[in-house]
């Protein structure tokens, strides 16, 4: 018993090629203009006399007006921070934490916050606020 097999000879059109590489290098320049920073609506609080800093290498911790915190734009409880303020020193110690805070929120959910920076001894903290 023999078995044939038919061969067809399949072509494949190149002319929807360019097409098709045209639009995935559009879509690959739309995605790399996407900011992936989340943030948090805030009122900032005000300062006379602020000082600015680089944004490269940055934490940021953010408390709304209803006392809830974010890390880097995401819910996260204090053991969270606690986790990632000691990850991020043990990897690069230079890095610094930006505590930004609605001006409506009570201070004390602000000094759970720096409590839990003061028992790592952390020293590389900002208060953001917005300049006059």
């Amino acid at each position: 018993m023999k078995i044939t097999r038919n061969r067809q000879n399949f072509v494949v059109p190149m002319n929807a090629m360019s097409d098709v590489a045209f639009l995935l290098l559009i879509f690959i320049m739309l995605v790399a203009l996407i900011n992936y920073r989340r943030e948090v609506k805030i009122d900032y609080p005000e300062a006379h006399d602020a000082k600015k800093t680089s944004a490269e290498k940055n934490m940021e911790i953010w408390v709304d007006s209803a006392g809830l915190t974010y890390l880097d734009g995401l819910p996260a409880s204090l053991e969270a921070i606690e986790e990632a303020v000691t990850d991020a020193y043990r990897n690069a110690p230079g890095t610094r934490v930006h505590l930004i805070a609605d001006r409506n929120t009570a201070f004390r959910r602000v000094n759970e916050v720096l409590s839990v920076l003061q028992l790592l001894e952390y020293r590389v903290v900002s208060f953001v606020v917005k300049d006059e």
